[in-house]
């Protein structure tokens, strides 16, 4: 009889990338996560991360309240794979093979621990292929309660939360980007639909200004930044009203972007 499966436990990050506050401290863990994520998050020895750097300043954060299993230097922390330069995606086979070693804790019955830099693993993140590979390796996938940045942002700008659809990254070029947010916002009026994208914090006002030179008028644009931060906000209004008060979004803080046509 072969023995049991670990599992794939998917643990969200905070959302401030260890961001200090006014104390010159990083926000209390306890204030976004779940004590009982936490108290999980301290008892695994394997973690698969995006980022092995910030995932040991979340498990110092961890350690702060509940003991790890483990001292920090002796947990197995493994880094998803990278996209080679020039290569657009990995061969199939190179690809099940790397995920097949990342899941060997599992495989031999420990439970692993996937985390990103930021907010709920697998959503707009590389780790989706990692769960996809456990899925198909018969090791059980459980995704953990924590803040998600997308529907954070969703909930706090009054457009419909009953349909929506997240878009990503939008193309660098310019008129690449602008038709494709036409034919999102055409889509976003024929299904009475939200759109959400995001971007890397330094383009933050690339993007922002592209919004408001590519979408009409009277299209809802709602900006949340900073979310989960005691300096957060939301700001939801038409184009028309964010053309006469843009405003300027910071260039070290992430932010999300959803809009809705009228």
């Amino acid at each position: 009889m072969s023995a049991p499966l670990g599992s794939l436990l998917l643990v969200p990050n905070t959302l401030d990338f260890g961001t200090l506050d006014g104390d010159g401290q990083a926000p209390d863990l306890q204030e976004v996560l779940p004590l009982g994520v936490i108290r999980t998050a301290a008892g695994l020895k394997h973690w698969v991360a995006e980022n092995a750097k910030t995932t040991r300043a979340f498990l110092k954060r961890v350690d702060a309240v509940v003991r790890l299993v483990r001292p920090l230097q002796e947990l197995d922390i493994r880094e998803l794979p990278r996209a080679h330069k020039g290569a657009h995606k990995a061969t199939p086979g190179a690809q099940a093979a790397d995920m097949r070693l990342l899941l060997a804790p599992a495989l031999a019955g420990e439970d692993v621990g996937l985390i990103s830099e930021a907010g709920l693993p697998a959503v707009a993140d590389p780790g989706a292929a990692l769960v996809e590979a456990a899925h198909a390796a018969g090791v059980e996938v459980q995704a953990l309660p924590g803040p998600n940045s997308l529907l954070l942002a969703l909930a706090s700008s009054g457009l419909n939360g009953q349909s929506f659809a997240f878009a990503g990254y939008l193309p660098t070029l310019a008129g690449e980007r602008t038709q494709r947010l036409k034919d999102m916002e055409q889509t976003s009026k024929r299904l009475n639909q939200a759109q959400i994208v995001i971007e890397t914090p330094y383009r933050n006002n690339a993007l922002l200004d592209a919004l408001l030179a590519g979408l009409q008028p009277t299209t809802r644009l709602s900006v949340s930044c900073g979310l989960t931060l005691a300096s957060g906000w939301t700001r939801s209004d038409t184009i028309a009203r964010w053309r006469g008060h843009r405003g300027t979004l910071p260039d070290d803080t992430p932010a999300v972007f959803c809009f809705q046509a009228a």
